[in-house]
């Protein structure tokens, strides 16, 4: 069975086990920080009730036998000193088993996150995250040969993740077809960076030649993934610039981060050996390893049948995962581009009684616009959620966002967890008394507008997203 084995690609499974190591270490970071005043025993949508009502076949969980707050800890915690160990390296000095119980571990307890952690964990990378993480459990250490199945495997992965993009995008808003979603995307995408304003102010046949590049990144060359080399590597090649370029535009959490690194997996040793020129160890085969491989690539195979379908068909789903494992998912980005950018502004105040001249103080949060002499911050790959949901609730009424009046009633509280997932507190003494949801139009500032003001954005009140709360009212 020595046809398994892919030595080629030892560099390539090195750099493609740190990375996703790295975009473990961040999400659980993420989850440490976030998790308990968003999901925990008092947060916006807390776990205990979504296990309640949810059966462990339909998310399975760790969570379902039990949950508390310090267990959550335990949990994300060792997701973080086994990340940092994986990133390390650590692993590769162990025995093949434990080799693979340290990645059986680290997808285990992120399964167990995402699966109860509801629209907050709602996002295609997380169920990215998990079948990237899945497949690296069986990618075997560094004294091993690597297994070539594996290397298939990820890039039709990799491949579901461009070309699903690609036809999302086709069949979705004509912008994408008449080459024009560029001239809105940088500045209505959900977390602009520091670059966004930049980007949006160039010339318009520019990002019509982004609109191209795109589509040829996403339609054409993924069906180089599987073509011999050097083809496969400079599919590869490109992929990881298109996603360079997208990272430098905007904030998409580890999206893009990881489909570089699942580009790595194109790459060769002979190409990689030019920027890095790394020599391996002898290698060792492990039969029953490559037997486990073949049974995995055939349970792969098995669960492709309805994405590989749902790629065809005229309805695709987008980022949806066909069993509660997330083994083999859908994925596929910004079908649609919203051309105006609607924000919401929470603000408070402490006085008892509403009149015309209240004064209103607002909230600022991390990353979402709100100062409109804030310059966009960068933040990926590190995920904001409170402020990614904050841009979805703009697009609807409060009714359709379960999560949003529970923070309110968390700011009338002054409630500490909560407040840190904001960039300051303007009621740091006393809770107010009242809190209120205004919508709001933003748009990028023109040149000479920044010139003038020194401001990013430029933003008219569109009308009230909710009407003022007391605690009263907002427990109700």
């Amino acid at each position: 069975m020595e046809w398994l084995g892919a030595p080629q690609y030892w560099i390539a499974r090195l750099l493609f086990q740190r990375g996703l190591a790295l975009i473990y270490l961040v999400a659980f970071l993420v989850a440490v920080d976030q998790f308990r005043p968003l999901l925990g025993e008092r947060g916006l949508l807390p776990v205990p009730r979504f296990t309640a009502a949810v059966p462990f076949r339909s998310s399975p969980s760790l969570f379902h036998w039990r949950y508390s707050d310090r267990f959550f800890a335990v949990v994300a915690c060792t997701g973080v000193v086994l990340a940092a160990a994986a990133l390390l390296g650590l692993p590769d000095g162990l025995p093949l088993p434990l080799d693979m119980l340290v990645w059986l571990l680290l997808w285990a307890l992120y399964l167990s996150i995402v699966n109860v952690g509801q629209t907050f964990y709602s996002f295609g990378w997380e169920t990215l995250l998990c079948e990237v993480g899945f497949l690296a459990i069986f990618l075997g250490p560094a004294w091993s040969t690597p297994p070539a199945p594996l290397f298939v495997l990820i890039r039709w992965l990799l491949f579901r993740v461009e070309f699903g993009a690609g036809l999302i995008k086709m069949r979705g808003d004509p912008c994408w077809r008449d080459l024009t979603c560029l001239y809105y995307h940088h500045e209505t995408q959900p977390m602009p960076n520091p670059l966004s304003w930049w980007f949006h102010r160039m010339p318009k046949r520019l990002h019509r030649a982004e609109v191209l590049g795109n589509h040829f990144a996403q339609l054409v060359v993924p069906f180089f993934l599987f073509a011999p080399q050097p083809l496969a590597s400079i599919a590869g090649l490109i992929i990881v610039v298109t996603q360079s370029w997208l990272l430098l535009s905007g904030n998409f959490s580890w999206l893009n981060a990881i489909t570089i690194v699942l580009a790595l997996a194109s790459f060769d040793d002979a190409a990689l050996g030019r920027v890095l020129p790394l020599g391996h160890p002898p290698l060792e085969t492990v039969a029953w390893h490559q037997l486990l491989v073949v049974a995995l690539t055939i349970l792969v195979v098995v669960l492709s049948v309805r994405p590989a379908k749902n790629l065809l068909s005229r309805r695709q789903r987008m980022n949806f995962s066909f069993d509660p494992l997330h083994l083999v998912g859908t994925y596929g980005a910004f079908g649609s581009i919203t051309k105006e950018r609607y924000e919401i502004v929470v603000e408070g105040t402490a006085e008892a009684v509403l009149t015309s001249g209240t004064v209103w103080r607002e909230y600022e949060f991390k990353g979402k616009p709100g100062d409109v002499r804030r310059r966009p911050a960068q933040f990926a790959p590190y995920h904001l959620r409170l402020d990614w949901l904050m841009w979805f609730a703009a697009m609807s009424s409060p009714a359709y966002h379960d999560w949003f009046v529970p923070f309110l009633a968390k700011l009338l509280q002054n409630d500490r967890a909560t407040l840190g997932l904001l960039a300051g507190n303007p009621f740091p003494a006393e809770p107010p008394r009242f809190v209120r949801a205004r919508l709001y139009l933003y748009r990028f500032t023109t040149p000479a507008e920044r010139r003038e003001s020194g401001a990013w954005w430029h933003r008219t009140l569109s009308g009230e997203y909710l009407a003022p709360l007391t605690l009263r009212r907002a427990d109700q």
